[in-house]
């Protein structure tokens, strides 16, 4: 028999929450209490429990009709009764021994000794026996419930663990070679100048604020990084991706605006211009004394570059462009700067001289005066309030007649002189289209890099909420922090495996960039920034969204900053390229190989390309490699690329024959590439996937030290582990890995989410965005959460 209560027999009349009971009524408090706890009492609850306690003597009428009372489903006890029972057993209970260790029926015994009303006698076994086969026809675990009941839980300590490795060390590792520009930024961003306005601003305020920023950036000399020396610059384009991947850890409109300003207008210059057109505009551009607009987009026709319909026909006898939009419908449309701050831009036209058409270029065009009004022949239109970036003054552009300069067209790659003759440095009309789009491949990498920090910043929130947030726990102990959890750990670390994979990818792919010689053939980097942006800005979209619900309710709240996000972000799926038209051009090169001759290569041309490619023939893996469930298999970097290179090159040789067995039954050749373009969205993923492993696995191999290699190396093996076990279906019907691997490799994943939760919070501490450039309530890391 349990021990009885030792201090009193009796507690003093004064001091006894249970005064007012009955010996009998007090021996059932603590089964009435779980038998509340959830709501409900079944009929067969209530009649076992009224059968049981009937008869015995040790419970009087009045103490049965008591018990039935509270125990009548359609009268049940009152909010105030059933707190008042649990107040009574918690001030009894400190006066019980060893309370924690009974089961409910011992409690309610221990209560009965205790009561008021009682002799200080102990219950009689028989009363026990009942009390204890109340219990277990209630189905609980007694222990359990006396202790959620009964114990105090421990505090709480709000306070972020202390580091466990060097952050600093992973963050200048993250941060690359530009680490000096990026903390440059991070400083400067953080001055209260750029502190974030109120939620209830008015576009045009907001707008003027984020111009203002523009200008202290460009003060700063950030505008001009990728500009020439002579133009304030450092001819650094990886420099500016830089910095502007820093600046997407703000203020998401300010770092559009930026980008518009700096790095498409200004870009394109740069670009597309003659030594005498840069000259003349660089510098000013890059003060922000010349703001300007990036005019390709139209109504009809965004992705389709090839098909623009504004016009530019050659004027022989003025000597002269005249920009026309030929119909209401074919304006340019969503131009950043346009709707109040532009003053020039760079147009994208057909350029037409007697007739000929010689594709699209660009076109330098005034669109204001230099007191504010629309220039002559110039319509502007206000895209009006968005779903985000509304500091962003998007607009619409239609030119009716606009004259512009012959010197105009930006020339470093084609030239009209004054009798009509048409010339240009790259004799092929497709290498010539590529290279005038070369300034998007920029934009793709920084709106790659964009979307990343978009992501951080939304991870570095609930990474640190998580890990402060508690929720539940064991009967009688503290509540769990969240991030704790399996469940939480499932939702959050991957995607900050992906962030720093994506990182490194993006880093290599503006090295590369950058380094690139004036008119080379950019495709192959063009095809790399447009997987990778395509995978950053769906990462960033999806990782906002679990970040928000990660967070509850808190991740609602605006000062949470993680919807300010998600609504500026979720256009970066579609600018700079729709993810699924990008998707499928990157399918394409792909298919083509990446070779010169094949530039111009229609659908027909690709097709009988593949015709021989289609018979390809892959050697089969290793088959005890299909059967390893060892934790040194799983982990195998070796393996990981294995898996990921030959599902990409098993899905080329699949669309290729796919593809080749339509056109051998007739099929027209852009039917049958529209038939697999699920395919070839397919393979595209499987190739960005690809790259950032090999990235990822490269950085995590010159990993400076052994502690930051052994992380990223966990890091790297989660990330490619997680891309495994999500397209597990397709491996194990490929026959590339057996049933019991893919059990496997959900344990693994499990097992790798368990050794990196100790130091989530400074994984994402090391993506180094300062609290003031977060501006988050819930995500400072300096600041314990409110209880």
């Amino acid at each position: 028999m349990p021990d009885a209560p030792t201090d009193t027999a009796r507690l003093d009349a004064a001091e006894d929450p249970l005064a007012d009971l009955s010996r009998g009524v007090a021996s059932v408090l603590p089964l009435l209490y779980v038998a509340w706890a959830d709501g409900l009492l079944t009929p067969s609850e209530i009649a076992a429990t009224r059968d049981r306690l009937a008869g015995l003597d040790w419970m009087t009428e009045a103490d049965l009709a008591q018990v039935s009372a509270w125990m009548d489903p359609a009268a049940p006890p009152s909010a105030t009764t059933y707190f008042g029972w649990i107040r009574a057993i918690r001030r009894a209970a400190h006066h019980i021994p060893d309370v924690s260790q009974k089961s409910l029926a011992d409690l309610g015994a221990d209560l009965a000794t205790l009561t008021g009303r009682g002799d200080g006698a102990g219950l009689p076994e028989e009363a026990r026996l009942a009390l204890s086969e109340v219990e277990a026809l209630l189905g609980v675990v007694g222990e359990e419930a006396v202790r959620d009941l009964i114990a105090a839980r421990p505090e709480a300590d709000d306070a972020l663990p202390r580091r466990a490795f060097d952050v600093d060390a992973m963050q200048a590792l993250l941060d690359g070679r530009h680490a000096e520009i990026k903390n440059r930024v991070r400083r400067l961003l953080s001055d209260p100048a750029f502190a974030y306005p109120d939620p209830s601003v008015s576009n045009a305020d907001y707008r003027d604020t984020v111009l203002r920023w523009t200008q202290l950036l460009a003060d700063q000399g950030l505008g001009a990084l990728a500009y020439p020396e002579w133009a304030g610059g450092e001819g650094d384009i990886a420099k500016f991706v830089a910095a502007f991947e820093t600046i997407a850890t703000h203020d998401l409109s300010l770092v559009v605006k930026y980008g518009v300003q700096f790095g498409l207008w200004g870009g394109s210059i740069n670009a597309l211009g003659s030594d005498a057109q840069r000259r003349e505009l660089l510098p000013q551009i890059g003060t922000l004394a010349l703001p300007g607009a990036f005019a390709m987009t139209e109504r009809g026709h965004g992705s389709n570059v090839r098909e623009l319909e504004t016009t530019a026909t050659f004027d022989r006898d003025t000597d002269e462009w005249v920009i026309q939009t030929p119909t209401e419908h074919d304006h340019k449309e969503w131009i950043g700067n346009a709707a109040a701050h532009g003053q020039m831009a760079t147009v994208f036209a057909q350029l037409e001289v007697d007739g000929q058409g010689y594709g699209v270029h660009a076109f330098v065009v005034p669109i204001r005066t230099p007191d504010g009004d629309p220039a002559p022949g110039v319509r502007i239109g206000d895209s009006g309030h968005k779903m985000g970036l509304n500091g962003v003054d998007n607009g619409r552009l239609w030119f009716d007649a606009v004259r512009i300069p012959r010197t105009n067209l930006l020339s470093r790659y084609a030239q009209v002189s004054e009798d009509g003759t048409y010339t240009s440095p790259i004799p092929s009309a497709g290498k010539r289209f590529f290279v005038m789009l070369g300034t998007l491949v920029g934009g793709r990498i920084a709106v790659g890099t964009a979307s990343n920090s978009a992501a951080k910043a939304g991870l570095t929130v609930a990474v640190r909420y998580g890990a402060r947030r508690r929720q539940f726990g064991p009967a009688g102990g503290q509540e769990v922090v969240i991030l704790d959890y399996l469940s939480h750990q499932r939702r959050l670390i991957p995607r900050i495996a992906t962030s720093y994979g994506l990182t490194f990818a993006l880093n290599r792919v503006a090295e590369d960039f950058s380094a690139l010689e004036p008119g080379g053939d950019t495709r192959e980097i063009e095809a790399r920034a447009s997987a990778l942006k395509t995978m950053a800005s769906w990462h960033a979209t999806s990782t906002l969204q679990e970040a928000r619900e990660a967070c509850g309710g808190e991740g609602f709240r605006w000062s949470a900053r993680i919807a300010h996000r998600k609504a500026d972000s979720d256009i970066f799926t579609t600018f700079e390229g729709d993810n699924t038209v990008l998707q499928l051009q990157v399918a394409k090169g792909l298919l083509a190989g990446y070779r010169q001759e094949f530039s111009d290569m229609n659908a027909w041309g690709l097709v009988r390309y593949l015709r021989d490619k289609a018979d390809v023939r892959l050697g089969e893996i290793n088959p005890l490699a299909r059967r390893n469930t060892t934790e040194a298999h799983l982990m195998d970097p070796a393996w990981h690329r294995e898996l990921l290179e030959r599902r990409e090159r098993t899905l080329l040789v699949q669309v290729a024959a796919r593809l080749k067995r339509r056109i051998d039954k007739g099929c027209d050749s852009f039917d049958a590439f529209v038939e697999v373009q699920d395919h070839l969205l397919t393979l595209a993923r499987a190739h960005a996937e690809r790259l950032v492993l090999e990235d990822f696995q490269a950085a995590a191999e010159a990993g400076a030290d052994d502690q930051r290699k052994t992380l990223l190396g966990l890091l790297c093996a989660l990330y490619a582990l997680e891309r495994i076990e999500d397209d597990r279906g397709w491996f194990l019907e490929q026959n590339l890995i057996d049933a019991p691997v893919a059990k496997a490799v959900r344990t693994q994943v499990n097992a790798l989410l368990h050794r990196l939760r100790p130091v989530a919070v400074e994984l994402v501490d090391a993506f180094g965005i300062p609290d003031e450039l977060l501006g988050s309530e819930i995500g400072s890391g300096r600041l314990p959460l409110d209880p």
